[in-house]
């Protein structure tokens, strides 16, 4: 007997974003765009912050479900604050990335979010790790995601170089974010930057009206 689905039951959950993040010589930029969507047209807010702090020098950015995703990060803040009283120091990035992997892998049935962990840290400096869907652990210098992320892998792996100054690091964040927004019609509103290093963290937002402008848009 043939069996019909539904469209509703085929397409299940869809969403959408734009997320970065990259080393420079002395730190590391995270950033996104603010567009939250439900389904394939409606945008439900403009100007949501999807980077989000976890540790004093330490964020992430989400993608997938927004209420997984949230869920997932007040866990990993509790576990991360208790976790800098046990060890009398802050937490390694790679400790905030693992706890954020340990809870999106046990609970890989149910979750629909996947993470960026951009933080710098005395023991290793700047690094960013990638928590994929389902709980997979990634070690990158640059890395992008969500569905805007597709239309700007050409620019990132053309222009991204490891040792950029802070700068050139924020331009280029910038840049990435915008080619993305302007394509991508789940993607969109302001970009939200923030600056790690060892001297401390630095918010930049830059409002809509304010990003570069490529070919015809």
């Amino acid at each position: 007997m043939e069996k019909r689905c539904t469209d509703s039951q085929v397409k299940g959950v869809s969403t959408g974003t734009t997320i970065l993040a990259a080393v420079f010589d002395g730190g590391v930029v995270i950033g996104s765009d603010s567009r939250a969507s439900v389904g394939e047209e409606y945008v439900s807010a403009k100007t949501i912050n999807k980077v989000i702090q976890v540790h004093d020098r330490i964020f992430c950015c989400m993608a997938g479900s927004l209420a997984d995703a949230q869920a997932v990060i007040k866990a990993a803040k509790s576990h991360l604050s208790f976790h800098s009283v046990q060890m009398e120091s802050p937490p390694q990035v790679i400790a905030a990335a693992s706890v954020l992997k340990d809870l999106c892998y046990s609970s890989k049935e149910e979750l629909k979010a996947g993470f960026m962990t951009a933080g710098w840290d005395r023991k290793k400096g700047p690094q960013v790790y990638v928590v994929a869907l389902g709980g997979m652990l990634i070690n990158q210098n640059v890395t992008i995601g969500g569905s805007g992320s597709t239309y700007i892998y050409g620019y990132v792996d053309a222009k991204y170089k490891p040792n950029m100054t802070r700068d050139e690091c924020l331009q280029f964040s910038t840049n990435a974010l915008a080619l993305a927004m302007g394509r991508d019609n789940v993607s969109g509103g302001v970009v939200h930057l923030v600056v790690i290093t060892e001297s401390g963290v630095e918010h930049v937002v830059v409002p809509g009206d304010k990003l570069p402008k490529f070919n015809d848009e």
